[in-house]
């Protein structure tokens, strides 16, 4: 009995010991993750010395253990990537570090973590080449490295057989698509559209069954593989600016989720149109089998429409009383259960089911980009006309009062009539869904233009002093113009949108709030992007036109610039001029100097106005108004 007693001691005396030795380990294991994360110094802003837990910091989630699971940014950090140590985080499972300004190359300790499904390094400065280390990667799902500066090629093993998305879109990769990416059998998107990849479109994509393929502004040759035949499930194709030649393949026509094709810019024959599909394509005259059209069925066509056009007539007014009086009385049932949907300034109708049909139900290969304040989908309508529409987040629904701020900025945004702010349509206000309804912007963001290095040589300097030109009388117009004034409050290089002809437009008015005449202040919640805003408004927290000004002056210098002045905005306090300026560092080195005189000038201008739009006393920078007239002089 004396040594059953014994035993049962000495078990529980080393129970007791393992649970101990388990504690602290666990203790010294978050121990480790918090001195990684500090390590770093990503959280100097956010005063992490009075938040004892790591897991409650801004941007991180941890599980029930305590360990970090997720890491998501969404503030400029600089440095190097590599400043994390990744070896102490190896529970993480996503990290979204888009748009944090950071630089250097990948490090190889990113492959360590064996349960990573996401990782999203997109809108950075990063070079070198794609880590060997991430195509060990079994558990990733998403992988977005895209508007980059990595160069080299794509590893020719890749083993990540549960990858979903696959963006390595403008960077500067070269060399030939590997074939081994035709092997991923769950890939749905796959992006690598302004590099350098050269050789065929490898015939192992036959295997993959896409959504969403972007291979343009390549230098690929070849032809056009009939292996696309068998993505039934394609909805988007772009292979225009590369060196393609041969005949368009028939079995295009044939995919009937099919709702983009972009063939231009090719050497390409054959067939121009699908009925069904929006496409754009470049073909020799000679070659098109479209050009010899019928004439008598031309006239038989017309003929019949006609006859057809005259015998409804009579029908079609006797509809249009009944559409209109059936329209008025949907609407007042729509009100009546809290829904709205309406459209200003578009010729011709939009119905809300062509705009839930033309994103697949806002479906994420839609979706172009996406903000603090929604994501942006591109909507290709029945008529060709292309849209964005911004979908609100669901924690933004869910704030308290944020219906009648919606209808209230939809309604203010609806009247602006200013040729350099990006037209709204409309809007749908739902219990479950609400969106808004844009002019679309073909070239993107001037922030991922300027990171491209492509597109940022072809905005050249004349280019570039009309966008900062744009940005001026668009917020001049919006502080003075305006009753009431409306201040932007987030104004970045992120939220300046080019069109095709590359020329500028503000938009995103997610953050925008009004300024009535009794009040020139707006006391906010601290808003709008770091690197950009106003240093006064992170302690005073009083939103003024001001505040603009400041975030004019940072776009205009990056505009100049080709990047974020960043290091420069600190020194800036002690330059009282324009000579002041080191201008060989200032000037993007990717252009020419400019040799034109009047072009010479304009710079300096923007230069000039930009440095003191940045004074760190609001008082003493000038008002938007004085900025756009110095511009007309």
């Amino acid at each position: 009995m004396l040594n059953s007693s014994i035993t049962c001691l000495w078990l529980l005396v080393l129970f007791a010991a393992a649970n101990i030795d388990a504690f602290n380990c666990h203790v010294n294991y978050s121990f480790t993750e918090e001195q990684a994360l500090l390590g770093c110094g990503w959280w100097r802003r956010h005063n992490t010395s009075q938040m004892h837990d790591h897991c409650s910091w801004e941007g991180i989630s941890c599980n029930a253990a305590g360990n970090v699971t997720k890491i998501k940014l969404g503030w400029h950090v600089g440095g190097e990537l590599e400043a994390l140590n990744f070896a102490a985080l190896p529970n993480l499972e996503s990290l979204d570090l888009r748009g944090c300004g950071l630089k250097g190359s990948i490090p190889y300790q990113v492959g360590m973590l064996s349960k990573l499904n996401k990782l999203v390094l997109a809108r950075n400065s990063l070079t070198g080449d794609l880590s060997q280390s991430l195509t060990s990667l079994t558990q990733l799902r998403w992988l977005d490295a895209s508007s980059n500066y990595l160069s080299g090629s794509i590893p020719l093993r890749i083993s990540c057989k549960n990858l979903i998305y696959l963006n390595l879109g403008a960077n500067k990769f070269v060399g030939l698509i590997p074939s081994s990416l035709g092997y991923l059998p769950r890939l749905k998107v796959l992006q690598l559209e302004r590099n350098y990849f050269t050789g065929d479109i490898p015939a192992s994509f036959r295997n993959l069954n896409l959504t969403r393929l972007d291979l343009s502004r390549n230098k690929l040759t070849g032809v056009i593989p009939s292996a696309v035949e068998n993505m039934s499930n394609l909805l988007y194709l772009n292979l225009s600016h590369n060196n393609l030649s041969g005949t368009i393949p028939s079995c295009l026509c044939n995919l009937c989720q099919l709702s983009a094709i972009d063939l231009s810019n090719n050497s390409l024959s054959g067939r121009r149109t699908c009925s069904h599909l929006f496409i754009r394509s470049t073909v020799t005259k000679e070659n098109d089998s479209n050009t010899s059209g019928n004439k008598d069925l031309i006239v038989l066509c017309v003929a019949v429409s006609v006859s057809v056009f005259v015998g409804v007539l009579f029908l079609g007014v006797i509809l249009v009383k009944h559409y209109k009086s059936k329209r008025i009385q949907s609407k007042r049932e729509a009100l009546k259960n809290g829904d709205l949907f309406s459209i200003w300034n578009y010729d011709g109708t939009i119905a809300y089911e062509d705009l839930i049909e033309a994103t697949n139900n806002f479906d994420i290969q839609n979706c172009v980009g996406t903000g603090g304040y929604g994501s942006v989908y591109a909507a290709a309508l029945p008529g060709g006309k292309v849209v964005a529409l911004k979908k609100l987040h669901q924690m933004k629904r869910e704030e308290p009062a944020f219906e009648k701020s919606f209808r209230n900025e939809a309604q203010v945004l609806s009247n602006i009539r200013h040729r350099n702010i990006i037209k709204l349509y409309g809007f749908c206000l739902h219990d479950r869904c609400m969106f808004l309804v844009y002019e679309y912007m073909e070239r993107g963001s001037l922030f991922s233009v300027l990171r491209d290095e492509i597109g940022a040589v072809h905005l050249s300097w004349e280019r570039r002093v009309n966008i900062v030109k744009s940005i001026a009388h668009a917020l001049s117009y919006m502080h003075h113009d305006c009753r009431p004034s409306i201040i932007h409050r987030d104004l970045s290089s992120n939220n300046i949108l080019l069109n095709s002809k590359l020329e500028g437009f503000v938009g995103d008015f997610g953050a925008a709030r009004l300024l009535h005449q009794e009040s020139s202040n707006y006391y906010t919640a601290a808003a709008g992007t770091l690197g950009y805003m106003a240093p006064e408004l992170a302690y005073t927290m009083v939103a003024t036109e001001r505040c603009d000004v400041y975030s004019f002056g940072v776009v205009a210098l990056e505009t100049i610039m080709g990047r974020h002045p960043g290091e420069l905005l600190s020194s800036l306090s002690s330059m009282k001029s324009v000579q002041d300026l080191p201008l060989n560092a200032v000037l993007d080195s990717r252009l020419p100097h400019p040799a034109d005189v009047m072009v010479d000038r304009s710079i300096v201008l923007v230069l000039d106005l930009a440095l003191a739009c940045l004074n760190s006393n609001p008082k003493l920078r000038p008002t938007m108004q004085h900025v756009s007239t110095e511009f007309q002089k």
